[in-house]
Parts: C-alpha cells; structure tokens; sequence
C-alpha cells in the first residue's frame, strides 16, 4: 500500500510539473498577442494579462466554477499559439468560452480552420486598430479614483482605447504627490500594485508602467486649463462625490479641454444613471455628464433584470450587508447623517439606500416594486445584497440557480453576474471580482412564487470594472469581443 501510495504521489508530482510548464509556455504567447496585436486574452473574463503561472493555473482552475470542468491547458495552448499565428487586429477574446465553441460547432474544421471563420474580421490585420483614443482625467483619487488608475493602466495595451492623462487633487501635504505616488503603489484591501511606479517632483507627474499621469493640484472643477498638458476632449470621471447634479458636474465642461463628464455615484434629477450591462445603450453623443449609479445599484440590478426576464417580479425588498466607507467615522463623533457617527469599525449600522429606487431608472419595469435598507459593517470591502422577491412564475431553488449559472456564462450580462456554489466561501473570497453581482447558488431559497437571493458585490473593485465599461461606453472604444454570443 505504501509503494502504491508514493507512486501515486509521484505521478500527481509529474502530472503537477507538466502543467506548470504548458503554463509557462503560455506567458509569452499572451505578452505578445498583447503588445503586437493588441489582443486581450481572458478566461471566463479572467485577464490573463501579466499574470503568473501561478494565476495562470488558478485562472484554469476556476473555470469549474464556470462551466463544471476545469480547462485544459492542452487544449487552451493550442488555441493561443494558433491565435498568434493569425496575425490578429485588436481584440478581446475569451479563450475558455472559444475553447467550448470550438468543441460545439467546430464541426469536424481544424482548429486553424475554425478561428479563422469565428474571428474573420480581425484575422490578418496585425495589430490594427480602428479605435481612437481619448483622454482621461481622473477628478479625485480616493478609493474608487485609484482603482480606476489600476484599471485603465492595466488596460494601456498599444495605447489605443482610454489613456489615463491626469489625476486632479487638491493639495494636502509638501510632499503630496508621494504620499498619492505610496497610496496607488500600496492597498491595504486589494494588494500591491502589479509593475512599478516612478515619481517626478519637478513635473509633479506619477509614471505606473510607462503610463505618464500628470498631477494637477485645484480646488475649482471650472478653473484647469487641461490644453496647458497636452489634454484634449477629455472624459473627466469625478469620484469625489461633492458634486452629484447637473448644474453641479457642469463646472468640469468650463475648463478647456474637457468633452464629457462622469459621475461615479448615483446622479440626482434628469442626470442618466447607466448600469452596464442593463441600459449602456441609451448613452448618447450628446450626452455630456452621465452617472455610473452606485455599487450596489450596479450589484443587484443586472440580477434582477435575469430573473424578472424569467419569472416576472411582483415586488421585493432588497436588503444589503455593506461594507464601511470614508463616509463613516472609525470612533465616535459628529456626523451630519444619521448613526453614521457612531464608530464603523465597531458597529452594525442602519442606514438608507436608494438602490432600490435607482434600479427603476436602468430597468424602468420595476418602477415602484422594490424597496430597500442598508446596514453597514466592520468590513472593509466586499459587500452583500440580499433579494428577497415575490415573482410572477414559481420556480425551485435547483431551476433558478441552472438558469442563473447559464446566464453568467452565455448572456449578454455575463460580464456582470458570477455565480458560486461552495459551502466555504466568505466574503474576502470575493476581493478583486471583476463582476458586479455573484450569486450564492447555495444561499439561494426558493418556495413557490417566493425567492430569496444572496448576491455578493466587491463595492470597490467590482463597481470600477463597471465604471471602466461604461467610460468606454462613452468613448467608443470597445474592441471586437469574441466569441460573438
């Protein structure tokens, strides 16, 4: 038994080392699909991007979670070195879900013969890209602001798409910009910051893997002349939160150089609240200030539009598990809301949302079916919504959970809802989610026309892969996905 025991393990060992290096092999295949052909590759929405083979293995991996099987790098190494063969235009290809096509309708065809039809129209372009490009300031840069800077460095890619300019702040320290500089570099909740980051004192710029960031201190939204920096039509994304209506984020379309204006909180009065995924095409060329709504919002609506789709929503109550904010105190003292003055770091809070409410101003058929509450607590990041509905149609908890599984895997809202059925996961487990909503499969209770749902959200991390979506909304610069759904 023993004998049988360590030959066991030894051919896990070899098995282990095998995969390791069809891992390995990939990391320069995905490198230059990247910089020469401005190709970005993921798994199930995965970036595999400057990714380890560590996190290329993991990345693998979850893909059980997925579709109930893990990949096979046999097969997704193939798929890439054909794919660089190609000499592919810019794109962004899901290789797992293109993996899973090529296994349903490849109908006998090579693999060669079967990329070159699912991606004909980039096929032979060699790195060309019909995107413009548009400048970025970020106006503020808090929590949101400096996730929003990772995001659009990670995004850099041939220097197409959103360039990330300019950082606007107003100035709070002599040595201000290397307290930002330290703040972007290092995140107690999301981890270091993946590259390097220099910074220029006498040009009061931040350099994260070669991306220039201009540093421009004021304190008036109207008063920056951004053409002084070499910044034209500009998107300014505020997430400071002071402003939040029309008249208000109007200010930024005062100062040269600025073209459109995004507010990455709920907007107040006529201002469009986009969740994307739900109603980004409504977003015009004449829009000029538009919101991305909150996280939460963002969280539970494209869930909801899932199930209403399905089963019809009769009413609900939405109730979140939120995590602390800035907004909050750490000990107790004065703050002008309600209970928010008692310590974050201690307590359980009550307090409003208007999620509920804002939901109607993406999905319009929900208008006065739901409502909401919100309690805050000791965590830092990684929040739950919790959906409990009467529906039109009644359903089982094993039916709704398939039905919602399906749709994070092959609908146009993939992008925005996860689903999970683990019996251990927590709520860190859920750092760093690169989608909006994740449902619980096993949380989920279902009894006739009464549906209660458990959605985990990153309010941070997850909420700025919306915002980033709906920047490039605005810009127009989304490159060709593939597989089409």
């Amino acid at each position: 038994m023993k004998g049988c025991s360590v030959t066991q393990t030894s051919d896990s060992f070899e098995q282990w080392k095998g995969r390791e290096a069809l891992a390995e092999a990939m990391i320069p295949v995905i490198g230059r699909l990247y910089r020469d052909n401005n190709v970005v590759t993921s798994i199930h929405g995965r970036s595999l991007i400057n990714k380890s083979t560590m996190n290329i293995l993991k990345a693998h991996r979850f893909a059980r979670r997925m579709s109930q099987a893990e990949l096979p790098l046999e097969e997704t190494l193939p798929l890439l070195q054909t794919l660089d063969s190609l000499d592919l235009g810019a794109a962004a290809i899901d290789i797992a879900r293109l993996n899973e096509k090529f296994h349903t309708d490849g109908a006998g065809r090579s693999l060669e013969d079967f990329l070159k039809a699912e991606l004909a129209e980039v096929v032979g372009q060699r790195g060309a890209d019909r995107r413009t490009s548009t400048d970025v300031v970020l106006y503020g840069f808090g929590r949101i602001g400096r996730l929003l800077a990772r995001l659009l460095i990670e995004k850099a890619g041939g220097g197409h798409g959103l360039r990330l300019r300019a950082v606007v702040v107003r100035r709070g320290a002599e040595n201000d910009l290397s307290k930002r500089a330290s703040l972007l570099r290092r995140d107690s909740v999301h981890g270091s910051f993946e590259g390097t980051i220099q910074v220029d004192e006498e040009a009061n710029t931040i350099t994260a893997n070669g991306v220039g960031i201009q540093v421009i201190y004021a304190d008036n939204p109207a008063a920056v002349d951004y053409t002084a920096y070499g910044i034209h039509d500009a998107l300014v994304v505020d997430n400071t939160g002071r402003w939040r209506d029309a008249e208000g984020l109007s200010q930024h379309l005062q100062s040269k150089g600025v073209a459109r204006v995004l507010l990455t909180a709920p907007g107040k009065g006529e201002l469009k609240n986009i969740v994307h995924g739900i109603n980004h095409g409504s977003i015009a060329d004449s829009d000029r200030i538009i919101t991305a709504a909150s996280c939460t919002t963002n969280a539970i609506t494209p869930v909801l539009k899932a199930i209403n789709d399905r089963y019809g929503v009769v009413h609900g109550h939405v109730e979140t598990v939120h995590s602390f904010t800035n907004d909050q105190n750490l000990i107790d003292n004065f703050h002008k809301g309600d209970r928010r003055g008692r310590s974050a770091a201690l307590n359980m809070v009550i307090t409003e949302t208007g999620a509920a409410k804002a939901v109607a101003k993406a999905l319009p058929e929900l208008v006065g079916k739901l409502t909401g509450n919100s309690i805050r607590v000791p965590t830092p990041d990684v929040s739950m919504a919790i959906l409990n509905l009467t529906l039109e149609k009644a359903t089982t908890k094993e039916e709704v959970n398939d039905y919602l599984r399906i749709m994070s895997l092959h609908s146009p809202l993939r992008k925005q809802i996860d689903y999970i059925d683990s019996p251990e996961v927590v709520s860190t487990d859920f750092v760093g989610s690169r989608r909006t909503g994740i449902v619980d499969g096993l949380a989920t209770i279902s009894t006739e026309n009464n549906l209660v749902l458990y959605v985990w959200y990153d309010n941070e991390f997850g909420y700025s892969c919306q915002v980033v979506r709906v920047m490039e909304e605005m810009a127009g610069v989304n490159p060709p996905a593939y597989p089409v759904v």
